[in-house]
Parts: structure tokens; sequence; C-alpha cells
């Protein structure tokens, strides 16, 4: 007599987060039926993460919330760049106080940059985590085959060859029920699943001491640069608040910029500052900022520490770790939840390849040979920005080792002809170009590679990048992500890479790859694999490369091929055309797929 369970679903899904719900609605979207369980009552009321990436809203957008997030998002006009200032003080704009020190760009600003507009049809967007997770709830419980129970806890999971036994707790019933599960996504930001399967972590688990408050409070009086999204203030008449400034990100609603209702404010604690827990945070505010009479309304404050902590596996049996459970990143440069939405991507479309039989328990496996390694550097990337912030306090000549004149002083170079002006704020563009590593990461959160079993190498070598951070350079070698370009189908335009959209690999061939495309339809219908296959090309074609930027970055000649994976990233690349493309195509699906051949 088999088991009886209380709920017996394909995957369950520990945490009700960003990575959470992003396997909910994808898993959904692939035809895979999950149940979510989170032991909060409510998604998160920190807005602690806010810079979703174009890799992320291509992710989005192929789950079709994209357009909600784009919605919701900070205009782009609103969302140009990062700026440095002085503290207000008491005077408002006089010629002392709340004055623009200087302004960088950051994360395409806005969509304006060309390099951002080239890789992408997708702008990278600014959504507060408060104001992105009820939207991907909302989507998640429309979605066909998704159960969505928040206020339920997993309290213990067992594993055996078939799959995995959880128990879970209705926190407000107190009663527990079993769920038995082909898989366990762990989303739980390592609180419970980590441990349960014996996962080790490792990193720094306490860097620096950080405090964010969200708060409603008017701060028009002091701006009056509405392209501005994140502000840096260093307040010279209190020194002891100039080792990290305080930092605003303006949150909307329904103003932005400088008129915006709600904003979000990061402080920074050195290791031997006083504990902001002992600490009159709005006093610290009022000092920081400059503003004698400053009296917001708080909504919500948090303390938490920076860390740096990586787990040394995101597989352990039946159960995958993914975001914060798997890796938690410094938030300098917002690659944290990008990671995370990231980690869904890449994972869901195997679960849902294995459970459908088309791929073999192998290609599981390249979740974390893949995922681990983009984790690490992005870590390694996040740290390196972090300790850039430790220079802006010199960078600007200001110190709480100086005093009020002095800090003053420092400051007046940036506005002022005065000797030693010309130095500082050159000293000041140089630090600028330091922290690009943290703003325009643009090779870090979109440009990443994978080398697995899941990647059919060609045999070339790999491209030594110009700049590994800052410079994305598309290409179509295998384990890089499709280049993006716009092509046109029966009079209208559309993105090459929504080909893969919901699950399916795509073959793009030359103009002249008629054999690769007869070749893969074959194949795709004898082992039921969703895909899509053109012929794309200027003067023919079956998708016309209307502004050559395929022809550009394509790398194949008219009789090549590229296979592109649902997750988007090229699997298999043949640059000319070959005797026998079926076999060869056949031995790629086999490989990427880990499944025999026939």
């Amino acid at each position: 007599m088999s088991e009886k369970f209380d709920v017996e679903i394909p995957v369950l899904i520990v945490g009700g987060g960003g990575a959470g719900l992003t396997c909910s609605i994808l898993l959904s979207n692939l035809g895979v039926p999950s149940l979510l369980v989170s032991r909060l009552p409510e998604t998160s009321r920190m807005p602690k993460a806010h810079i979703l990436n174009q890799r992320s809203m291509e992710v989005f957008t192929d789950s079709g919330v994209g357009s909600v997030i784009l919605a919701r998002g900070t205009p782009p006009e609103n969302c140009m760049g990062f700026a440095w200032y002085s503290g207000f003080g008491s005077g408002g704009r006089d010629t002392s106080h709340g004055r623009r020190l200087a302004f960088a760009e950051c994360w395409g600003a806005g969509y304006t940059d060309p390099d951002y507009i080239a890789a992408s049809p997708c702008a990278a967007i600014n959504l507060p985590q408060i104001r992105l997770e009820p939207i991907l709830k909302a989507r998640a419980e429309q979605s066909p085959g998704a159960l969505i129970r928040f206020n339920h806890e997993l309290i213990d999971l067992k594993q055996d060859a078939d799959g995995v036994t959880a128990t879970v707790l209705n926190r407000e019933s107190n009663e527990t029920y079993r769920v038995r599960s082909s898989y366990l996504i762990g989303a739980d930001g390592g609180r419970t699943v980590g441990d349960l399967v014996g996962v080790k972590i490792g990193g720094a688990a306490k860097i620096r001491k950080m405090v964010m408050v969200h708060m409603s409070a008017d701060l028009s009086q002091y701006f009056d640069d509405p392209d501005v999204e994140f502000r840096f203030v260093f307040n010279p008449e209190h020194p002891e608040h100039l080792h990290f400034g305080i930092t605003l990100l303006a949150m909307g609603p329904n103003q932005w910029g400088y008129k915006s209702e709600e904003w979000s404010v990061n402080m920074s604690f050195a290791p031997n500052d006083p504990e902001p827990a002992d600490m009159d945070i709005v006093k610290w505010m009022r000092e920081a900022l400059g503003i004698a009479d400053f009296n917001p309304t708080i909504h919500y404050k948090a303390e938490w520490w920076m860390e740096s902590i990586l787990a040394e596996e995101f597989r352990a049996g039946r159960v995958f770790l993914v975001g914060d459970a798997a890796h938690r990143v410094p938030p300098t440069g917002g690659l944290g939840l990008n990671t995370a939405i990231q980690d869904a991507h890449n994972l869901c479309w195997k679960i849902a390849a294995v459970l459908a039989r088309r791929a073999g328990d192998g290609l599981l496996d390249t979740y974390h040979t893949e995922r681990r390694a983009v984790a690490a550097n992005n870590i390694d990337t996040a740290v390196r920005a972090a300790k850039n912030l430790e220079k802006m306090g010199p960078a600007l000549g200001v110190s709480r080792d100086k005093s009020v004149e002095e800090n003053r002083a420092a400051l007046r170079l940036f506005w002022e002809d005065r000797p030693g002006s010309t130095e500082r704020r050159q000293a000041f563009s140089t630090y600028i170009g330091q922290r690009t590593i943290e703003y325009r990461q643009h090779n870090t959160d979109f440009g990443y590679t994978y080398d697995s079993a899941a990647i059919v190498s060609d045999g070339t070598p790999a491209p030594v990048p110009l700049d590994s951070v800052r410079l994305y350079e598309p290409n179509t070698r295998p384990g890089h992500p499709l280049p993006h370009a716009w092509v046109l189908r029966a009079g209208e335009r559309m993105a090459l890479g929504s080909l893969v959209h919901n699950g399916h690999f795509a073959l793009i061939a030359g103009e002249n790859g008629q054999a690769w495309v007869k070749a893969v339809e074959t194949l795709s219908a004898e082992r039921g694999i969703p895909l899509r296959a053109v012929r794309v090309g200027v003067d023919e074609g079956d998708l016309a490369d209307i502004r050559l930027a395929w022809l550009k970055n394509r790398k194949i000649t008219s009789k090549g091929a590229v296979l592109v994976r649902p997750d988007g990233y090229i699997a298999f690349r043949s640059i000319h055309a070959v005797d026998d493309p079926y076999a060869m195509l056949a031995a790629a699906f086999s490989q990427i797929l880990s499944t025999p051949m026939d």
C-alpha cells in the first residue's frame, strides 16, 4: 500500500521572496505545478533590493510580468545616475549648503547608454523590493498549477531515491501537513533548507553593519535635479557622520526624482561605530543631512549585516538552493536579487525538461556548475565595490578627523575656483571612475558565461575581455548569452531573443542554413523538444536583420547555425555548414540534455 500524503506536487518551493516567487511563475509557465510556502505572513517590508538589471528584466519579460514592473518602476528620466551633495544645513540652498558636488551615470543612464541599448530590448529598472514582491506574488497566485501559501513554514524534510517528503506547519492553525514532491527548491534565505540537507557555507558573515529606513518626507526644497536616483549627502557640520555619509534613494510611488514622496535612507557603520540599536536614528539623519527640523514619517527600520556568503553546493540530491539560500552578496551594485532571479531562470527550465523526460538527471547537475561560478564572481565584484565606499570621504577631502571648517573648505573646492580646486575635482573624477565597477558593471550583471556539460564547446578559445566587469562584448561562442538584435517578421519588429520564450530552444541559422532548420525540426518532432527554428539574414531568410545587429555579432557564415537554450544561452555553434547537420545536432542535444544517444 502506497504512503499517503496531504499534498503531492512535482515541485515544492520554500520561500516567498523574489527568488521563490520567480521560480513559481516560471514553473507555471513551463507547465509544472508547484506549491510555494513561506514562513512569513506577507511579502518583504524592507525596500532592500531595488535594481533589476537588463538580464533580470529579460527574465520577467519572458515570464509575462515585465510590463507591470516597468510601469511601477522609476521612470527612466528620474533614474539617470548618482550624485553627491554637501549637507543641507539650516540655510536651504544658500551658497554653503545643499550643493551638488558631482554626478555619475548608473546602469545605462535611463537606457540612454548606447552599450545598454545594443545589449538588450529591456532597460534596467529601479523598483524597491517591497513593491516588486507583491507584483510577483499576484502573478504567481494567478498562474495555473501554482499554489501559494504564506504563513506556512517548512520544519523538516527527508529525501529518498524518488522524491522529497516535507513537513510544513500552518502557522495560523498550528497544524502540520506532509508534502511529497519530486524536487524541492530552497529559496528561504538560508534559514532552514540548507541546514536540513547539510550544505556547508563559507565566506564573511559580518562585514559591515547597515541600517535602512523607509520613510516619507518632502525633500523637494533641497534638490532641483530630477535625473538623480541615488543621492550621497556629506554634511561638513557633523564630521562624526562623514565616514560613509548618508544615502537617499527615491521610492515614489507617484512622484519621482527630488519630488518623491517616499525615500529609502541607507546608513553604513564602521566596526568601531556606536551600535545603531542604541542610537536615535531620526537625530542621526537630521545631523547627517543637515536639516535641523527634519521630522519624517518612519514606515520601517531594519538593521542587517553586509555579508559575503557562498554555499559549497547548490544541489543536494533532489534539493536545490537559489537566491540568498545559496549566496549572500554585498548590496553594492545590486547583484544579490539579480543573481537570485537568474538562478531561478537557469534552474526551472532544467527541472521542467527532466520532469517531462526530455532530459536526464545530469542536466540538473549543471545548475550548480553554472550558477555557483557566477555567484562567486558576483560576490567578488560586490566586495571590490564595497571597498570603494571607504574611499568616498577621502576623495571628497572630508573626514571625521577634520574640523567643521576644514571639511567646509574641502567641499567648497567643488564649486569655487580656489587653489587646489582642479586637483580635488580631478581626484573625485578618478574616484568616480573606480566606482564604475559598482554602477556600470555591465559584463558582470549581463554578460556572464557558462561552462558545463550543458554547453557544447566548439573548440574556439575564450575571448579575453577588455574589462571583465564593466564592458559587455556580445559573442556567439557557446556559453555566452545570445546577442540582442531587432529583427522583422511579417512586418512586425521582434527581439531575436524572444524566440526562446516560454521554454523553447531556438535554432538560429544563417540565411542559407536551410539544412540546419530541416534537421532540427526533425529532431524536435522526434524527441518532443519545444523548439523554434529560423534563418536570419539581411537580404533573405525567415527573419530580416533590419539593423544588421545580428550580422555584426553572429560570427557564423550564411550556412552556419547556433542553438540557444530556453534561458537564452548559446549551447552549440557551427560556424560553417557540415555534411550531416542532423547527426551533429542529435549529438549536441544528447550532451546538453544528458540523454543517451539512440
